[in-house]
């Protein structure tokens, strides 16, 4: 697999993860909401030093 598509499905799954950090929140405790946002920031940190560092 190249980079591309690394930084693609990474980028994909940030998505997924940021709308389900938008949704817990409304609807679940504050808790639940800090874990998957926290999740999908380290996602696009990685995402982000893959593009940058190589």
């Amino acid at each position: 697999m190249n980079l591309i598509k690394i930084r693609n499905i990474l980028n994909m799954v940030f998505m997924i993860l940021a709308i389900a950090a938008v949704v817990i929140y409304f609807v679940s405790d504050f808790q639940t909401f800090m874990y998957v946002a926290c999740i999908a920031i380290f996602v696009k940190v990685v995402e982000f030093i893959i593009r940058f560092l190589f």
